[in-house]
């Protein structure tokens, strides 16, 4: 099978995670010209998606004061980063969506933790609309993206990481995580292969 089976629209959905003002903009990604390559192919892969007819599907972080558990509390103070202020914080820009946004009738789900199927009903909804496969784009790829696309392996999707449009906040990780990705639980492809497989 080619790429264009594996990723057929009616069992495919562009899942894309975290494509947020703080991890695009915020602190070491403020200068990031990886970062900002990766936003721009998402922006083109989602519209690719929709031209297509593959659902895009946003998964984003959004963190409350009634979500700063204990746990979480001591791990920043032995990390030396509990007095940073918290990402993604419900109300703030740092929330808010940058690069490809949802549009009418997209489903985005809100999560608390790395991985986007903790908590969010996100595996429901997918298997309700018949996919089981998985096109994956966001930020950043060594931490919610690693997290999410190794839970979908182990619920029995397919996934395939659209390269060019994940990142990290360094080139060596980037090539870290997606090698260890492909060599675990994914396949990679380009932006470019990917709108092909989709002839856009």
């Amino acid at each position: 099978m080619s790429l264009k089976d594996w990723i057929a629209p009616g069992r495919t959905a562009l899942l894309l995670v975290d494509m947020q003002v703080d991890f695009a903009q915020g602190g070491d990604a403020r200068n990031n010209s990886d970062i900002q390559a990766a936003v721009r192919q998402a922006e083109i892969l989602a519209a690719a998606a929709r031209a297509a007819n593959v659902p895009c599907v946003f998964v984003r972080l959004v963190t409350r004061p009634q979500d700063d558990t204990a746990f979480l509390a001591e791990w920043k103070k032995r990390r030396g980063t509990d007095k940073d202020e918290p990402l993604c914080r419900e109300g703030t820009r740092g929330a808010d969506f940058v690069g490809p946004r949802p549009q009418g009738g997209e489903m985005v789900f809100s999560k608390s933790r790395y991985n986007g199927f903790a908590g969010t009903g996100l595996d429901a909804a997918l298997r309700g609309a018949g996919i089981d496969t998985l096109v994956v784009a966001g930020l950043t790829t060594e931490c919610c993206i690693d997290s999410t696309v190794r839970d979908a392996f182990e619920r029995d999707y397919h996934v395939v990481v659209a390269s060019d449009a994940t990142a990290c906040n360094a080139p060596d990780l980037q090539k870290a995580a997606l090698k260890a990705l492909a060599l675990n639980c994914a396949s990679l492809a380009s932006t470019a292969d990917i709108r092909a497989a989709w002839n856009i």
